[in-house]
């Protein structure tokens, strides 16, 4: 009498049982978790953006006061010749409000100072750069400094250099 194997899952000794592999078609397992993953993503995305949102506020206009507009800086950029009145040379009050305590002349096409307006401390200005609200740096020598409206307008303010005191006196 021969024994039969207790692991053996056939009911008949000698029989073959074959097992279908599953590796054979993995494409609907595949389909079904790429469904699945699909699916979840999508519930996920849809509860982030029923959670995540915050109301809507209103965010009030800012007024802002409508544009200073003047008329002769206007009228020179649309192509109008200036006016035929020369400007005075400004009042001393005026140019007491500015202190020049240097100048870096290069040529006559380049250069800087060091001006101080109304007492603060001196900054450095290019040439035609703005220094106050309507004087621009125009002309830099090796002893003073123009400004005027414009770069290439008439002089309103010349500052001259501080005399140096001499040494030993």
């Amino acid at each position: 009498m021969s024994k039969v194997s207790s692991f053996a899952h056939s009911a008949f000794p000698g029989e073959i049982t074959t097992v279908r592999s599953a590796s054979r078609k993995p494409w609907p397992a595949l389909l079904a978790g790429l469904l699945w993953l699909v699916a979840g993503l999508s519930a996920g995305y849809w509860v982030l953006q029923a959670v995540g949102r915050s109301p809507v506020t209103p965010v009030p206009a800012s007024v802002s006061p409508p544009p200073v507009v003047d008329a002769t800086l206007l009228a020179r950029a649309l192509g109008a010749l200036p006016a035929a009145t020369p400007m005075a040379e400004a009042t001393p009050a005026a140019a007491s409000r500015y202190a020049l305590q240097g100048v870096v002349a290069v040529g006559t096409a380049r250069g800087a100072a060091l001006i101080g307006v109304d007492g603060q401390p001196a900054r450095p200005f290019s040439l035609g750069a703005e220094v106050t609200t309507g004087l621009v740096l125009q002309a830099v020598t090796a002893q003073q400094v123009r400004l005027g409206a414009a770069i290439d307008g008439p002089t309103a303010v010349t500052l001259e250099m501080p005399s140096q005191p001499q040494p030993g006196g």
